[in-house]
């Protein structure tokens, strides 16, 4: 008797057991499309690793005014610079997975893995992909009073006086730096790194002539090209810019430079639920098919992509691997 009624109460306290946890499933069930209608209630923070001023600094502000007037909710953008790229990702990696924080992510991401890996993130398993938002058309550029008026009179002198020109960049791991090692490396030619931590002191070293080129995106530079300050000699993609339809493309060149190097996403730390990752994925998709903001968007080189969070997640294992080729043919791996 004694055995049997010890068997009936530990079935007991197991059915117990089993109500309680089907009981609290529901409830979590039951709280997760509730968590993504109320989603945004309050203001959401966007960090963007790099300072203001460059093309991920300047799409950023267009998406996150858009998002805010879709949410009716603060959308604001902390500039978090520092180490390639790195600094900026650690404190977004940490923050807590509500999806009220938020990171602008891009290339550096998937180079910094090979070039600088960092003990405070892993950018596949520490951040929740959410979207991929644009990428920059990458545009050549040479003080306006440069001597050098094409891409090939840049290549002939780099060959005949090795490690004599200079590149400017946001540091190590950014699109400047890695936009150069990939025009370094399918020219054959070496320049020399010289890296910023301001994005207005490379541009007013660059114009001055102290620098002698510059290899980024063309959303932080149209200004400054179409004011006379710098030279533009070539840009990326398949098509010319259409904002310099006298400026030819790398392919029209015979440099095979390939698509646009730069690239935009939006990434929430690991953890964030999925539910609050499917409805920032669709506002953010929404926005991308937006008239005024694929106009803002072409005006300044960016082309608008869109997508799933998986589709994302995969670019970036995808660039990963691209990136650290280039970085280990050209020597950027750690010593």
């Amino acid at each position: 008797m004694r055995g049997n009624e010890v068997r009936n109460r530990e079935n007991v306290v197991s059915s117990r057991k089993l109500v309680a946890a089907l009981v609290l499933t529901s409830i979590a069930a039951l709280a997760m499309p509730a968590r993504a209608q109320t989603f945004p209630d309050r203001a959401v923070r966007l960090i963007i690793p790099f300072p203001p001023g460059g093309s991920i600094d300047t799409l950023g502000r267009i998406l996150t005014d858009k998002l805010s007037t879709l949410w009716g909710q603060s959308v604001f953008i902390e500039n978090r610079a520092g180490a390639g790229g790195m600094v900026g990702s650690s404190v977004a990696a940490q923050a807590a997975p509500d999806g009220y924080t938020m990171s602008f992510g891009g290339q550096f991401m998937a180079a910094n893995v090979t070039i600088a890996p960092s003990a405070n993130f892993d950018p596949v398993k520490s951040f929740a992909p959410v979207l991929l938002v644009a990428t920059g058309q990458d545009v050549l550029m040479v003080p306006a009073d440069s001597p050098f008026h094409s891409v090939k009179e840049v290549v002939d002198y780099a060959k005949a006086h090795p490690t004599e020109l200079t590149y400017a960049s946001l540091g190590i791991g950014s699109s400047g730096q890695l936009a150069s090692t990939l025009f370094s490396e399918v020219t054959g030619i070496t320049l020399q790194h010289v890296p910023y931590n301001s994005f207005s002191q490379a541009v007013t070293d660059v114009s001055a002539g102290r620098i002698s080129l510059w290899l980024t995106t063309l959303g932080g530079s149209i200004g400054h090209i179409q004011a006379g300050k710098l030279r533009a000699l070539a840009v990326s993609g398949p098509t010319r810019a259409a904002q310099l339809p006298g400026v030819p493309t790398f392919d029209e060149l015979g440099v095979a430079y390939g698509n646009d190097t730069s690239w935009y996403a939006l990434f929430a730390p690991a953890g964030t639920p999925r539910d609050v990752i499917a409805k920032i994925n669709a506002d953010a998709n929404t926005i991308l098919a937006d008239a005024d903001m694929k106009e803002r968007a072409t005006k300044l080189g960016f082309r608008l992509v869109g997508g799933t969070p998986e589709a994302l997640g995969a670019h970036l294992k995808r660039e990963i691997d691209k990136w650290a080729k280039v970085a280990k043919a050209a020597g950027l791996e750690p010593k």
